[in-house]
């Protein structure tokens, strides 16, 4: 996700109504994040999605120390069914999906044919034939439907009335027990469930976009948003549960990637180090497959690599690009950069020329406030194995 700037942040004044516009869409749980304190909202899939919840480091603490529920309904579903289900899903991706299982969810890149990233999406599998792919922001499903065409599979797709709903943080199991009984403790990280809370149709997964533990809770029944916000709260009360929005200081920690500020349609898997979700070899087509496999032999120019930037702590996210120079010569730039403070420390993810993304290579960045001195260091900056994500 990207991060709000002023341009496309508006704030609550005197009266609740935020002034997009009717072009930009409401989720079903926008008048519930009102009444739980949203005061700013950003543009995501052409959705309203709450930014702010008060002072975003106590989001922070909220989501790390106990636990928070964030709209992001804006992660609209690309459902593909039919026969040639399978085979159109693996038409989109170079992830090898071959051993994928019904009930199974995956980080996907979703390439064009010269490699570029058009979104890094969870994919789902709900049946044999039946997939949602859990957009990041872009429209995919133009894209899914354009590819379709003349593709010869038989599919249909569409987007479903299903908007998901973050629950995450170390209490959420416990608040999930609360809801679901005992047995939701069972569902495995990156699996899914399909469920009913009070007859509100769900399917939940154990995935979320904060690497924290957490849960995604996918409603199908949009008339029935603001109720099952209420339920969820209620459950939460007793451990702490609060009203948040996806947490940048959370997510540039565990080196989470938000699309068009840290990848784009000109951004290959491979300046990403993302080889692993890449199979150029597999017996099965799909697009950018040639193209893939020339840049895996010839190498790339440039590389992600995570900084630390020694300057005063910054006041919030990044809203533009920042140079990053070496001996007055500009290498990369800055995509994304916060202040953590549980590291305390400034820390960043950035592009650079791979000359200069061997670790502890010193570079100069041009923050707002003037030059700073930077280092490349490892990434993620905390819990690398993402041992919190996947623990039970």
């Amino acid at each position: 996700m990207t991060n709000a700037t002023s341009s496309n942040v508006v704030k609550m004044e005197k009266k609740p109504d935020f002034g997009f516009g009717t072009q930009i869409r409401k989720s079903p749980y926008f008048d519930a994040t009102v009444r739980w304190g949203a005061t700013a909202f950003s543009v995501y899939n052409h959705m309203y999605i709450p930014r702010d919840f008060g002072d975003p480091e106590q989001n922070f603490w909220n989501l790390v120390n106990d636990a928070i529920l964030c709209d992001v309904a804006a992660e609209r579903q690309v459902e593909i069914t039919g026969p040639d289900a399978a085979k159109f899903v693996q038409l989109l991706t170079p992830r090898d999906l071959s051993e994928m299982a019904v009930g199974q969810c995956k980080y996907i890149l979703i390439t064009n044919a010269d490699g570029g990233i058009l979104n890094d999406p969870i994919l789902l599998r709900l049946a044999e034939n039946h997939f949602w792919i859990s957009l990041a922001d872009s429209d995919i499903l133009l894209w899914a439907q354009g590819v379709a065409i003349h593709s010869g599979l038989d599919v249909t797709i569409c987007e479903p009335d299903v908007s998901p709903l973050q629950l995450q943080g170390p209490k959420s199991g416990e608040i999930m027990k609360t809801l679901f009984g005992d047995g939701i403790m069972d569902l495995r990280y990156y699996w899914l469930r399909e469920l009913e809370l009070d007859g509100i149709p769900l399917i939940v997964s154990r995935t979320g976009w904060s690497s924290e533990l957490g849960y995604e809770l996918y409603l199908q029944d949009g008339s029935r948003g603001d109720e099952l916000w209420e339920k969820i709260m209620a459950a939460g009360q007793a451990y702490g549960l609060q009203p948040g929005h996806t947490s940048s200081i959370r997510r540039i920690e565990g080196g989470m990637l938000s699309y068009h500020a840290d990848a784009d349609i000109g951004t290959n898997p491979y300046e990403l180090g993302m080889d692993r979700l890449v199979n150029p070899d597999m017996e099965a087509d799909f697009i950018g497959k040639a193209a893939l496999q020339r840049i895996r032999e010839n190498g790339v120019s440039r590389q992600q690599v995570g900084l630390v930037i020694d300057a005063a702590p910054l006041k919030g996210p990044n809203t533009s690009f920042w140079s990053i120079t070496h001996h007055g010569e500009v290498v990369g730039k800055v995509t994304s950069a916060v202040y953590s403070p549980r590291l305390e420390q400034n820390i960043a993810l950035a592009m650079v020329a791979v000359e200069h993304a061997r670790l502890g290579t010193e570079l100069e960045v041009q923050t707002l406030s003037g030059p700073a001195k930077a280092r490349v260091v490892e990434k993620p900056f905390f819990d690398p194995k993402k041992k919190i994500a996947v623990s039970a």
